[in-house]
């Protein structure tokens, strides 16, 4: 359903709409044609977020099975902790510490290889400032369908990292993807 949102919007003219409803596909269901369409339409309307290299490819990928690793991952370490509480008087105690190092591991997948906050620019000319101040000085104006990694919230600002910089837009200018 959202595929087609998107392409109905792309023939309405409304390409930030559309990358809006690619966006959402993408974050649920990876796929390097979704991907190869936003980038198609980042460089018709000269957008920026959507890089087409061999690292975004391979990113991509990875996203495609992070949910099914982890649920091996999890399954695994369910299961394990099962027997040894089972079989516990048996149980040596470097089964245990194999354990622990096991959940150790899991739990470094898991915040290592988590998918990084993403937000679309929802409102044309929306302006970038170098601090979270209104007063601070301007940095530079993004466009609407610009997608943007997002490092953090302070107040009504959110972090951004834009063009390489660190940069701060308000909270009504960027709506979060996933």
């Amino acid at each position: 359903m959202l595929l087609r949102l998107a392409a109905v919007q792309e023939s309405r003219d409304q390409y930030p709409s559309a990358l809006y409803y690619l966006n959402l596909y993408q974050a649920h269901y990876p796929s390097t044609a979704v991907w190869r369409k936003m980038t198609e339409l980042s460089v018709t309307h000269r957008l920026t977020g959507y890089p087409n290299t061999w690292r975004q490819q391979v990113a991509l990928t990875f996203r495609r099975y992070y949910p099914t690793v982890l649920q091996t991952l999890l399954g695994v370490a369910v299961a394990a902790g099962t027997l040894l509480v089972l079989r516990r008087r048996g149980t040596a105690r470097g089964w245990w510490l194999l354990y622990g190092v096991y959940l150790a591991l899991v739990g470094a997948f898991l915040n290592v290889f988590d998918t990084p906050t993403t937000g679309l620019v929802c409102r044309p000319r929306a302006v970038l400032m170098t601090a979270p101040s209104a007063g601070a000085s301007w940095l530079s104006t993004a466009a609407a369908g610009d997608r943007l990694l997002v490092q953090g919230q302070e107040d009504i600002w959110f972090k951004v990292l834009w063009r390489g910089r660190t940069a701060y837009i308000r909270q009504h200018d960027l709506v979060i993807v996933n």
